[in-house]
């Protein structure tokens, strides 16, 4: 795990200024870098956050920003004991990201313990700004609600009223399988069954035969990152679609598009807060992103919610003046209107819910792509007071009925 808190302590040393005390913000990018959400976050999480910090102009005005990151590699004890590290040694005043809910809804805890902030972008379970939320804690980009919303509710209106679950066998997976199925029963739907798989698994062909043998018209995976693409790709080799079942990718990313290629994602839909070839500024910032990434990667919405986030934070910080009450710093966040190059404008709502428009993508076939990334198409745009849990349905002891 690298260290970059040296600067800002040398800084601190050198100067012995409260002024330059009152100037320091450290940021910690907590993210799967080696296992199946990789891709999703990452080291690309790390370059959102550090233009994030170079788009904010705090660094002219003579701010010093520290960035460090570190691998929790799916496991919750691991993720637990970063967190706690940062804040208690490293001095961490904000943690981004995530990429796992069991890591992110422990982190939560302990960020609010600490009275830090935690902005997740990449974690998915509703539970976060539910019965889980917290002061000090922001959920920023999607949610298992959001998603099974918007890939759901579009199935069921074309006809995919029976279902059968392929599920990660974790919190996320558990609440997007929950969310989902809560769609389909509000709509006069059926869930027929269920399978867990193990994460970061690379065989479906028990999980994916339990569903062809149910006959539900959609097989909701409910899983992301390397094991939605492992399960689509193993449902074309046993011929799942050609089979008259539509599979539903309800969590599904570009970079998922990329690893599968067109020819095997054609004719998915899945839902999404940023796409880069949106509009002139999601390419602006999806462009200046890829030059930066590896390979030359266009942004995921979980990328693009950690540049969003933190440019929010430090919008936040400059106005309120550093403090170490981070649930105060959470407070100024969700007072201010929020608006950036990749999620546009939205708003912070009471519980820590993020709001901003969603979109539900159809990949286009081989033939439709006319350029690098050129992956999808706007199906439909879904108002942010519709793609999320109505607040008269929150859970979070925080919100006032």
């Amino acid at each position: 795990m690298k260290n970059f808190w040296a600067g800002a302590a040398l800084a601190l040393t050198l100067t012995g200024s409260a002024v330059a005390q009152d100037k320091v913000v450290n940021v910690g990018v907590l993210t799967d870098m080696s296992g199946p959400y990789a891709d999703v976050g990452g080291a690309g999480s790390v370059v959102a956050a550090q233009m994030a910090i170079d788009d904010s102009g705090l660094l002219a005005q003579g701010w010093t920003i520290n960035l460090v990151s570190a691998d929790h590699q799916n496991k919750v004890d691991i993720g637990s004991n970063i967190a706690r590290q940062w804040i208690d040694e490293g001095k961490a005043d904000v943690i981004l990201d995530s990429l796992n809910s069991g890591v992110a809804l422990a982190v939560s805890q302990i960020v609010r313990e600490k009275n830090k902030v935690f902005l997740v972008s990449g974690a998915g379970s509703s539970d976060l700004t539910g019965k889980a939320c917290s002061p000090n804690t922001i959920h920023w980009t999607y949610d298992t609600f959001s998603q099974a919303n918007g890939t759901g509710k579009a199935l069921l209106k074309a006809g995919g009223d029976s279902w059968f679950f392929i599920t990660a066998d974790y919190a996320f997976g558990k609440a997007l399988e929950r969310d989902t199925t809560a769609v389909v029963l509000a709509h006069g739907g059926k869930v027929l069954g269920d399978a867990m798989a193990p994460l970061n698994s690379a065989d479906f062909s028990s999980q994916l035969l339990q569903a062809q043998a149910s006959k539900a018209k959609v097989i909701g995976l409910a899983n992301a990152g390397a094991d939605t693409a492992n399960a689509i790709k193993q449902a074309s080799e046993f011929g799942v679609t050609q089979g008259g079942q539509k599979l539903a990718a309800l969590l599904m990313f570009i970079s998922d598009v990329h690893a599968l290629g067109l020819q095997a994602a054609q004719g998915l839909d899945f839902t999404t807060a940023y796409y880069w070839d949106l509009n002139d500024r999601t390419r602006d910032f999806g462009n200046r992103f890829a030059r930066l990434a590896k390979n030359g990667a266009k942004p995921t919405m979980v990328q693009a919610g950690v540049y969003s986030s933190l440019i929010h934070y430090l919008k936040a910080v400059e106005a309120l003046g550093r403090t170490p009450d981070g649930a105060a710093i959470v407070r100024k966040m969700e007072a201010m209107p929020t608006e950036d190059e990749a999620l546009g404008k939205g708003y912070i709502r009471p519980g820590g819910r993020k709001i901003h428009p969603l979109y539900l993508l159809q990949v286009k076939t081989p033939a439709e792509s006319k350029y690098p990334w050129d992956y999808a198409k706007v199906a439909l745009t879904l108002p942010g007071d519709e793609a999320f849990r109505p607040l008269a349905q929150s859970q979070c002891p925080l919100v006032k009925k």
